[in-house]
C-alpha cells in the first residue's frame, strides 16, 4: 500500500451528507479500509443533492447496500461488524438501538469494537434530539455570534466549522484514540461527538476573554477578529481585499518601512478608540494599489500581508501547487490529505458507485451466491 498507517483497519461508515462522510475520508486516505453503507434506493442523500460534494468526501470507499429496517440487513452487519474495527454512525440518539444494532448489541459481538456517534448535540442532554445543521451547532456555541463585521449582524462563512471542524475531525482524532486503546487492552469503547460540543471546544480565543473580561467581546471586537488594525481586512484600490496579520509590533514595523510610513508606527496598536487613527490610516493607504501589487511590494518583506483569494484561486496558489495539495482529476480539483509523512503517502481512490462493492464485501464475509440472491430478494441489500 502507498500508506501503511491504518492498514488492516476496517471501518463500516453508515453516516450520510457532510460530517461523517468527511470523518471517514481521512481515516480512507490514511490507509484504513472504508466500507460505507447506504440505504439500496438511493443511498447517502448527497449522491443526488451534491454528486460533486459525493465525489470529494467519498473517495478510495466501498459502498455495500443495506437496508437496516430489514431484520436481514441487521443480520448482515453484525457479521460484517464481527469483523470490522470502528462503526460510525451519525443517526439521532436511540435509532441504532432500536434497529436491534446499537452499541451495547454490538461490542457483545465484537468486544474491540470502537462504536463512534456522530451527531448535533451529543447522546445526552435536553437537545439530543434536535434536528440540526452546521449554523445552527454555530449559533449554539457562541461562534455565528463573533462571525461578522462590528456593528453589523452575524455573518454565515461557506466553511462549516462545526461540520468538520467540530464535529468530523473531533470525531476522527476520538476513533484513532479509541482503536489504538482497543489494540492495547482488547476493549473497545463508544466514542460520542456532538458537534455543537466540538466547536465550542475550538473556540480558544473567545473563552479566553471571557476568562479575562468576564464577558464576551463584541462582534469584530476580539483582538483577531477586527478589534485591531494591525490585525484586520483592508479593501484595496481594484475592489479587492488583503488580510493583515502584523499582530506583533516586530512585523508592523517591518510593514511601516516597507511602505515608506515610519510614522504609523508611533500610532498605538490598541483596540477600541485607542486604535482608531492607525485604522483610518491604513484604510486610506491601502487603497492606493491594487490587491496584486500589495502583494508584490509585501511578498517578502516579513510582515504578514497577504492577498485575500477565492477559492479557485486558491487553487492557483504556488504554495499550494509546492506542497501538492490539489490534483485535478477529469479537468476538476481533487484535494489530497493535506498531512505529510516522511515515510508514507495518503492513499487515494475513486468514488463508488452505489452498492459498488456489495457481492465482493459479503462474499468475503462468507455469503455465498444463494444467500446474496435471497438477501436481494428481500431488499435487505
Amino acid at each position: 500500500m502507498a500508506n501503511p498507517l491504518l492498514s488492516g483497519i476496517r471501518v463500516l461508515d453508515l453516516t450520510r451528507l457532510l460530517p461523517g462522510p468527511f470523518c471517514s475520508l481521512y481515516l480512507a486516505q490514511m490507509g484504513a479500509e472504508v466500507v460505507k453503507l447506504e440505504e439500496p434506493q438511493g443511498g447517502d442523500y448527497a449522491r443526488m443533492l451534491s454528486p460533486e460534494l459525493f465525489t470529494l468526501v467519498n473517495r478510495g470507499k466501498k459502498s455495500v447496500t443495506l437496508d437496516l429496517r430489514q431484520p436481514e440487513a441487521v443480520a448482515v452487519l453484525k457479521v460484517m461488524v464481527a469483523q470490522a474495527d470502528v462503526l460510525i454512525e451519525s443517526f439521532r440518539p436511540g435509532v441504532m438501538d432500536k434497529l436491534g444494532c446499537g452499541y451495547q448489541e454490538l461490542k457483545i459481538i465484537n468486544p474491540r469494537l470502537v462504536y463512534a456517534a456522530l451527531t448535533g448535540y451529543g447522546q445526552t442532554g435536553p437537545y439530543k434530539d434536535r434536528a440540526g445543521h452546521d449554523m445552527n451547532y454555530c449559533a449554539y456555541a457562541g461562534l455565528l455570534d463573533q462571525s461578522g463585521a462590528a456593528g453589523g449582524p452575524p455573518a454565515l462563512s461557506n466553511f462549516q466549522s462545526a461540520d468538520l471542524a467540530g464535529g468530523a475531525l473531533t470525531c476522527a482524532l476520538g476513533i484513532l484514540a479509541a482503536v489504538i486503546g482497543a489494540r492495547a487492552s482488547g476493549h473497545g469503547t463508544m466514542v460520542d461527538v456532538g458537534m455543537l460540543d466540538g466547536t465550542l471546544a475550538l473556540q480558544a480565543l473567545s473563552l479566553a476573554t471571557v476568562r479575562t473580561l468576564g464577558a464576551s467581546a463584541a462582534r469584530g471586537g476580539d483582538i483577531l477578529s477586527g478589534g485591531l488594525a494591525n490585525y484586520s481586512i483592508y479593501a484595496c484600490a481594484d475592489g479587492k481585499h488583503v488580510a493583515m496579520a502584523a499582530l506583533e509590533p516586530k512585523f508592523f514595523l517591518n510593514f511601516c518601512k516597507a511602505v515608506g510610513r515610519p510614522d504609523l508606527a508611533a500610532l498605538p496598536l490598541a483596540p477600541g478608540p485607542d486604535g482608531a487613527a492607525l485604522r483610518s490610516a491604513l484604510e486610506v493607504l491601502f487603497k492606493a494599489r491594487s490587491r496584486d501589487e500589495w502583494e508584490l511590494l509585501l511578498a517578502d518583506r516579513d510582515c504578514c500581508v497577504s492577498g485575500i483569494y477565492t477559492p479557485q484561486e486558491a487553487l492557483d496558489n504556488p504554495q499550494v501547487k509546492a506542497r501538492g495539495l490539489v490534483r485535478m482529476d477529469d479537468g476538476k480539483p481533487l484535494p489530497d490529505l493535506p498531512i505529510k509523512f516522511s515515510d508514507a503517502a495518503g492513499t487515494t481512490g475513486d468514488c463508488p458507485a452505489l452498492g459498488s462493492d456489495t457481492s465482493s464485501v459479503l462474499t468475503g464475509l462468507g455469503f455465498g451466491t444463494a444467500a446474496l440472491a435471497a438477501l436481494r430478494a428481500s431488499g435487505a441489500i
